[in-house]
């Protein structure tokens, strides 16, 4: 919002004009709309909804964000920024990639399911379908959010291999893929109210299986 100060004439001989306060906090306003968009989907969230939500009228959250297509992408970018912490911290933290991926879904079990936050069950990124809702744009980002989990993956294995951790054998598209698709079924389960201790024995599966894949031939894998 602007304002429109006094005139230099009218400074002379009238008070200063007192500049309008900001309705509302915009951080704090966005970080409403992240939790509504993240629990109920693009399509099924109202303007109404929102405005309720960030505690502000309509002409306010225009002037604020201009479209709830935008206030959705960027609150899919602030999504990014203040929740991947708990998902990635021990990750990028641990010293190998089999400590790394083990930490990534036993975070994510934590995360998913509300345990280390008061946030929403499951992944808002994962969980989006604003694609095929009919706003390709919209879709378009979503997408390339979920490509980043496939890339931080990718990058871990490719360090693995040239460490001597992993095989050179190893199909690692294909493990990168698997390591991603258990993370986003756990997404949907937590969605579903499945509990932190059902998606950690997820987890457990989902590492003895990485173990077979990535035994080198003295080890008797396969």
């Amino acid at each position: 919002m602007q304002n429109s100060g006094p005139s230099s004439d009218a400074v002379a001989t009238t008070a200063p004009a007192r500049g309008r306060p900001r309705a509302f906090d915009r951080t704090a306003a966005l970080e409403q709309a992240t939790r509504l968009f993240w629990a109920k989907g693009f399509e099924a969230t109202s303007i109404a909804d929102l405005t309720h939500a960030m505690g502000i009228g309509a002409p306010s959250l225009y002037a604020a964000f201009q479209s709830k297509e935008a206030l959705y992408a960027e609150a899919l970018r602030h999504y990014a920024v203040t929740n991947e912490g708990y998902v990635w911290a021990g990750f990028h933290a641990a010293g190998t990639a089999r400590d790394a991926v083990r930490s990534f879904l036993e975070d994510s079990a934590a995360a998913l399911t509300g345990c280390v936050a008061d946030i929403p069950r499951g992944c808002m990124v994962t969980l989006s379908s604003v694609g095929s809702e009919g706003h390709a744009d919209l879709g378009e980002l979503a997408r390339s959010a979920r490509a980043v989990t496939f890339e931080r993956l990718s990058t871990r294995l490719d360090r693995a291999v040239a460490e001597g951790e992993i095989p050179t054998s190893t199909d690692l598209h294909a493990l990168a893929r698997f390591v991603q698709t258990v993370q986003n079924g756990m997404s949907i389960l937590a969605r579903d109210g499945a509990s932190r201790a059902d998606l950690e024995a997820v987890a457990d599966v989902a590492m003895a299986g990485w173990d077979v894949r990535t035994a080198g031939p003295g080890d008797g894998g396969g």
